[in-house]
């Protein structure tokens, strides 16, 4: 009796730094035994990319988009709304502060990076090449194309990173995946120490410390390298991920509410970077644009550690494997299907001409995700997972289960690994949701 009490003492001591002390290492499962996932965050990522798609077509006066076509005329209510649309962008690394400190929970470094390539790279590559072919095509009908392409071009937009190369981005959207990217790089560096409850608080009030200070110095170097204007972001969804695996506490809210502060002043920045003249619409409202922003969080909130947790529908989980694809080709192939419309059928009409377009960049993203993405990807972690021991392999095959029945002390049994197919969600057999905006 008395040894048995003795490796229950040890066990405890050896998960102590696991859990947070006021919960006493107690967590309440997020959702019915056996759950596999979230599929209201599925539906959120939607929604998200759903908004930056009418904030393209919609909320924008950009002449090179539409030229005579001003939204303000066609559709001035429309055209209200839809200009806050950006927005979708800081929800989506919200998302993602959750879902990839949910991924990478108990994974190593290489596992992580492995995951992280073989997600990103199949659907981003095949939209570039789909819009350097729809150039060379409108080359070829000897019509003006709004991208110009060449081979350097080309090859630095390969790589994910053609801003910091100063190359002009082929798929516009694709500049939020180098801010996705040194987020990875924040997460992969925690991973070599391993993640902890303790750990990622640290971690957590570290980079808003540091990112407050770059500020204060009016640091570029800095600014880029601690995320600067979307620290906030993936900090609150860090926040409500550690909500959601170890139980709220005063600690944690304290952080979200600290991210959010800081994120709704730094916010100024990219209102006035959207800023109009009043001839064009008038200023963004910050006011507007912090209250969308904080009802984006609320619904988070909802979604992960709330009643929106325990939602089954497997059709937001269909909803949400189309999100990535979608949000890469709804501008750069999207707006060229819709012009190309108004020019061959004018009497068709504006919003009529983008609707089709919208329904044509789902159905391509459906496309791409089920002959590019998820059989690429298949291929990549096989051919990047070779010559580990089979243990490491089969962790970077196997997806983390979202809302996965708790183990000992209610605390979540650790991620065995990735599922065949990837962190989008799949319509049948999905495993976790990673950011991806």
């Amino acid at each position: 009796m008395l040894k048995g009490s003795s490796t229950l003492s040890v066990l405890r001591r050896t998960r102590l730094d696991e859990v947070p002390a006021d919960r006493g290492g107690e967590r309440k499962a997020s959702g019915p035994a056996g759950a596999t996932r979230l599929a209201a965050i599925d539906g959120l990522r939607l929604v998200a990319a759903l908004a930056v798609a009418a904030f393209h077509y919609v909320g924008t006066t950009t002449p090179h988009f539409w030229g005579d076509n001003d939204p303000r005329q066609f559709a001035p209510a429309l055209h209200e709304i839809s200009r806050y649309g950006w927005l979708g962008v800081e929800f989506f690394f919200m998302i993602s502060g959750f879902v990839i400190c949910l991924s990478c929970w108990g994974r190593t470094p290489v596992q992580f990076v492995v995951s992280r390539i073989s997600r990103l790279f199949p659907s981003y590559w095949c939209a570039v090449l789909l819009v350097v072919a729809l150039v060379l095509i409108a080359r070829l009908g000897h019509l003006q194309a709004a991208t110009p392409i060449d081979p350097r071009t080309i090859l630095g937009n390969l790589t994910m990173v053609p801003g910091p190369l100063g190359l002009q981005l082929i798929a516009g959207v694709a500049w939020t995946l180098w801010v996705e990217a040194r987020f990875y790089l924040l997460m992969a560096i925690m991973l070599c120490f391993g993640l902890t409850y303790r750990r990622m608080l640290a971690f957590c009030g570290a980079w808003l410390t540091l990112a407050v200070i770059a500020r204060e110095l009016d640091s570029t170097v800095l600014d880029e390298l601690f995320i600067g204007k979307y620290a906030g972001l993936f900090v609150t969804g860090i926040a409500l991920y550690l909500m959601h695996r170890f139980g709220q506490n005063l600690v944690l809210w304290l952080l979200a509410g600290f991210a959010w502060c800081y994120e709704l002043t730094v916010l100024n920045d990219r209102v006035v970077a959207h800023a109009v003249k009043p001839a064009d619409g008038g200023a963004i409202s910050w006011a507007v644009c912090a209250a969308i922003l904080t009802c984006f969080l609320a619904v988070l909130a909802l979604a992960g550690i709330g009643p929106l947790a325990r939602l089954r529908w497997r059709w937001l989980v269909t909803a949400g494997a189309l999100t990535y694809p979608f949000y890469l080709v709804h501008q750069s192939i999207g707006i060229p299907v819709a012009k190309g419309l108004l020019q061959t059928v004018p009497a068709l009409g504006v919003l009529p001409s983008m609707a089709v377009a919208a329904a044509f960049s789902l159905l391509l993203s459906a496309v791409i995700y089920r002959t590019v993405e998820s059989p690429l990807m298949r291929v990549l972690r096989r051919q990047l997972t070779r010559g580990m021991s089979p243990g490491q392999r089969s962790t970077d095959t196997t997806a983390p289960h979202q809302g996965e029945p708790a183990g000992p002390r209610g605390q979540l049994n650790p991620p065995t690994g990735e599922h065949p197919n990837p962190n989008l969600p799949m319509p049948a057999d999905a495993g976790r949701i990673p950011s991806d905006a």
